[in-house]
């Protein structure tokens, strides 16, 4: 039996992977660089720090994202239990306020007994990949190059297994610089200021109207961006395009995606805006906001000077300006069996976004799903595999099918589930279909194998199952 699991990575991921075999009673060493070392996109040395948006998407149960989010209560996580803990008001969303959260992370990590917290870059794992030691990967997308190249060298077909996208992060202004006579509070088809019981005005909006649109279009087309095109259009990440790119592929497009106004009324004339920005609370004191969608590769000045012109942000002040960068991830269909093991050596594992999933709650039950097949190995237990039919275990499928060509990172969605038999038409009443039948299967599955759920061979006192009803997983929260 292993002594010891590195897990290399205190991001989601391995965060959530130290955790998950801590409270199972295995010893972990968990290697973090920061703050000695640190990536273009890392501001702080927390564990687990959001270095993108600080939402975790929808909690509706008729989305992928909610739906996994209820399939992860089932499998125990600790960082969705942290992330309900530290949230912020975002509508039908789980935003958190990422400071508190990343503390919170922190502190739980070094409240456990069987981790140890180590700072200080990995280079290499040959001193970790002995007979008798389990290593999980989980340093992300912005892993350092001579760890890359040290990874590199253990993998068959070495230059055609590393991967590569561009991926970019929004800005963040403070609230107390925000022109409020120019913005209205309101969630997407809530009434300004009144909303619903669990939804009340949790999004800032900043019209546009046709000139003002046309005009920022215009300057977005134009800008000076800070990767020289060094990139092709086929290596932006889908889901995080920069705004400027978006702009470029016709004036339209931007009124379609991140500044759509449907759903909005201006209470100032009772319609709907041409266009409209929506600001996201960034903690629980609201004195910061995110300029949601506006991820971008403008140089700095030009965020400045283009984003001032927003109604509402003219005397905006930055707190931080939004950036992008080159993430690496390996071939994972190419490379890795379904539990993320390295094929040719299953004591080397990966989880998280080095190995081709894509997203934050992804990242989360990437770490949980590596963390409990690496206990059931240690054990000598059967692997645990999700069933298809759930999104866990779709996207799984997907990311770890040798017969995947072209491989690039995704989200958890429905087009990746078997069909429903028979087929439902309706849009909603098939996306709460595919939901239902994911939360039952996954249920049954985890309730099966209490040899990883509920360890109670380690102690009586541990049941790493939260208390959901079923009814409590199949209503809409």
């Amino acid at each position: 039996m292993a002594d010891t699991v590195h897990v290399i990575g205190a991001g989601l991921a391995g965060s959530e992977c130290a955790l998950q075999l801590a409270k199972r009673g295995i010893s972990v060493v968990l290697h973090e660089e920061r703050p000695s070392t640190t990536t273009p996109a890392h501001k702080t040395a927390e564990c687990a720090e959001l270095v993108c948006s600080n939402s975790l998407k929808s909690e509706k149960r008729a989305t992928a994202a909610g739906a996994l989010k209820r399939e992860l209560k089932l499998m125990g996580s600790e960082l969705l239990k942290i992330a309900e803990d530290t949230r912020v008001p975002a509508g039908n969303a789980l935003a958190v306020d990422r400071e508190l959260f990343s503390k919170a992370v922190t502190d739980a990590i070094r409240a456990q007994s069987n981790i140890e917290l180590i700072r200080g870059e990995v280079t290499s794992l040959e001193e970790y990949l002995d007979n008798n030691t389990y290593v999980i990967v989980a340093t992300g997308p912005l892993t350092s190059p001579s760890l890359l190249k040290d990874l590199q060298s253990r993998l068959n077909e070495e230059e055609a297994s590393l991967l590569h996208f561009y991926d970019a992060a929004a800005p963040i202004v403070e609230a107390a610089s925000l022109g409020f006579n120019q913005i209205f509070a309101q969630s997407r088809y809530e009434l300004a200021g009144k909303g619903t019981k669990d939804v009340e005005g949790d999004y800032l909006n900043c019209p546009l109207n046709q000139e003002q649109y046309i005009a920022l279009v215009e300057e977005l087309c134009a800008a000076k961006t800070v990767i020289k095109k060094e990139f092709e259009r086929k290596e932006l990440f889908q889901a995080c395009q920069p705004i400027e790119e978006i702009a470029r592929t016709g004036i339209d497009s931007l009124r379609f995606g991140p500044l759509k106004p449907v759903g909005l009324v201006d209470p100032r004339t009772g319609k709907r805006p041409y266009a409209a920005l929506q600001l996201r609370a960034e903690n629980e004191a609201r004195t910061a906001y995110n300029l949601v969608g506006f991820q971008t590769n403008l140089t700095f000045a030009e965020q400045k000077r283009i984003f001032s012109r927003i109604p509402g942000l003219e005397e905006a002040s930055f707190m931080r300006y939004g950036v992008m960068h080159r993430n690496s991830f390996f071939d994972a269909p190419r490379l890795f069996d379904p539990t993320f093991a390295l094929r040719d050596n299953p004591r080397l594992r990966f989880a998280g976004q080095i190995a081709g999933t894509e997203g934050y709650v992804e990242a989360i039950a990437s770490g949980l799903y590596t963390a409990v097949n690496t206990f059931a190995a240690i054990q000598g237990l059967q692997s645990f595999l999700m069933p298809s039919t759930s999104l866990w275990g779709a996207l799984i499928s997907y990311a770890t099918n040798p017969s995947t060509k072209n491989y690039q990172p995704m989200h958890v969605n429905f087009g990746l589930l078997p069909p429903l038999d028979p087929p439902i038409r309706n849009r909603r009443e098939r996306y709460d279909a595919y939901a239902d039948r994911a939360f039952r299967r996954v249920d049954s599955t985890v309730a099966s194998r209490d040899d990883i759920f509920a360890f109670s061979h380690i102690t009586s006192s541990i049941n790493s199952r939260k208390n959901y009803s079923m009814d409590e997983l199949l209503g809409d929260s």
